[in-house]
């Protein structure tokens, strides 16, 4: 009796954990097209204007399906377990930040806004990094935290040459853009650390405590 009142209270929370983490998916996804098409209707705005908009709204929504499409394709191969709403939602809160961040014209008028979202958001990219890897086998701490601040570090510099090349080739300010990527870059490669130490001294469940695997109807 006492073994099945825990069982209850695990599929419980682990309801409610899913629930909450889809609804912020699925609200940040939101977000994130209103933002978009608001950007889109209004390019002429100085919040918009040279920011490359147009490839964001491109760039943006392909990488927020990237969790869904990898998904959907170890479903159609028997090797998917529920959806990770939780990896969703970190994956797609970066880019959400950064399109708010333009519509609020933060990055003009807060001169430390533009750091903070390198180190934050690089953060959350190393979270959602993090949450898939605690979905695989148990690792060596050290490894999960090379591993997460590895993944960061390749999108921190992937973002930068993207960024260099979308709106930077053609301004004269060499040496300020060389510091200020450099700055970038370290701050991404810090933020995705500090997810690397977190998901890694993150207690994982005892064997016999594993989520239970989820119907076809809890998965949505």
């Amino acid at each position: 009796m006492v073994r099945e009142g825990r069982c209850i209270r695990l599929c419980l929370m682990e309801l409610a954990h899913r629930t909450l983490w889809r609804s912020t998916a699925i609200l940040l996804k939101v977000a994130l097209a209103v933002l978009l098409a608001l950007a889109l209707a209004f390019p002429e705005w100085d919040r918009f204007a040279d920011k490359a908009m147009g490839a964001r709204a491109v760039a943006y929504p392909l990488a927020v399906l990237l969790v869904f499409a990898i998904w959907t394709v170890r479903r159609r191969t028997g090797r998917s377990g529920p959806y990770p709403w939780d990896v969703d939602a970190l994956l797609t809160a970066p880019f959400v930040i950064d399109v708010a961040g333009n519509a609020l014209d933060l990055y003009d008028s807060v001169v430390w806004f533009d750091d903070a979202c390198h180190f934050g958001n690089w953060a959350l990219l190393g979270g959602a990094a993090g949450a898939a890897l605690l979905r695989g086998p148990a690792l060596p701490r050290w490894v999960t935290v090379l591993l997460v601040a590895g993944i960061g570090a390749i999108a921190a510099i992937a973002w930068e040459v993207a960024e260099y090349g979308a709106f930077i080739l053609d301004t004269p300010e060499s040496v300020d853009i060389y510091r200020d990527t450099l700055g970038d870059e370290a701050l991404g490669l810090l933020g995705a650390t500090t997810a690397g130490l977190l998901t890694a001294f993150r207690s994982r469940r005892p064997a016999a405590e594993h989520r239970p695997a989820a119907t076809e109807a809890e998965v949505f």
